[in-house]
């Protein structure tokens, strides 16, 4: 047993020596942008330390291939064009992989799954989805609906419930708190981040899942990755690389454990 733990040893040892570059973890910064506003996938505690999901798998990407890390905080909405414009390296910022989104940008392969549900009001009596989980469009009509600007939430409704009436906002915080108030009937948004950050707490209490997961990868992509600019196919390797190994040796699960009862990545 001592012989083939220290070969695997050895091997993952080679294994993260191979990944690197010329370069040392002192002279290859990378920055990252993100949301730091987005819990629990990249957000500040009370003491304004940046952790999260997100946070987790770039610091354990970085790692792996011997580099530092800087952080840049970007609203949601501007993320993809401060990325072309060179204000990072990095999105880990739980971006969906779309064809639409990489027309301008390459993705890692994923490190976390893409999916949607509804929320609202407990005891609404919606019909909005059949036994099979495909909406009932009509009954969309009328209703207002929450979606967090330039998410890919958007393509889906637009495709399958043109009914509906889409409301816009900035920020997830402002879209709960309208949704509170009854300004909008529901939002649609990531499960685990509803669960956390609203469900589970007093302001929630009065509200529920009222669709079942929503995955289809024509709208919501293959899963979340890290995104780049284009052109960078050496570094695009060694990241794929790293999340590939975060997958297989638990790391995804282990920082997965720390904000939900589950996984949520898909095993590579």
């Amino acid at each position: 047993m001592k012989k083939i733990t220290s070969l695997l040893t050895v091997t993952f040892a080679l294994a993260v020596i191979g990944m690197g570059t010329s370069q040392s973890a002192s002279d290859e910064t990378l920055r990252v942008g993100m949301e730091c506003t987005y819990a629990p996938f990249n957000y500040r505690t009370a003491e304004g330390e940046l952790t999260g999901y997100d946070v987790d798998v770039a610091n354990g990407v970085a790692e792996l291939i011997g580099a530092e890390v800087e952080y840049v905080c970007q609203k949601w909405s501007g993320m993809i064009p401060a990325l072309l414009a060179n204000k990072f390296d990095l999105v880990v910022a739980s971006m969906s992989i779309t064809d639409k989104r990489k027309e301008k940008m390459d993705f890692s392969v994923p490190y976390r799954i893409s999916v949607g549900r509804l929320v609202g009001p407990k005891n609404a009596g919606y019909d909005l989805f059949d036994s099979m989980g495909m909406a009932h469009a009509a009954n969309f009509a009328g209703l207002k609906v929450g979606l967090e600007r330039s998410s890919t939430y958007a393509n889906w409704f637009a495709a399958k419930v043109p009914e509906a009436n889409i409301v816009f906002y900035d920020s997830s915080e402002t879209m709960y708190i309208d949704l509170q108030n009854g300004r909008t009937d529901m939002i649609m948004t990531n499960p685990m981040k509803a669960h956390l950050k609203f469900l589970s707490k007093e302001n929630g209490a009065k509200f529920e899942f009222v669709s079942p997961p929503i995955d289809e990868v024509k709208y919501f992509g293959i899963g979340v990755g890290i995104g780049l600019r284009k052109g960078n196919d050496e570094l695009l390797a060694r990241l794929n690389k790293a999340v590939t190994m975060l997958s297989n040796d638990g790391s995804l699960e282990k920082y997965a454990l720390k904000y939900f009862p589950f996984a949520i990545h898909k095993p590579l």
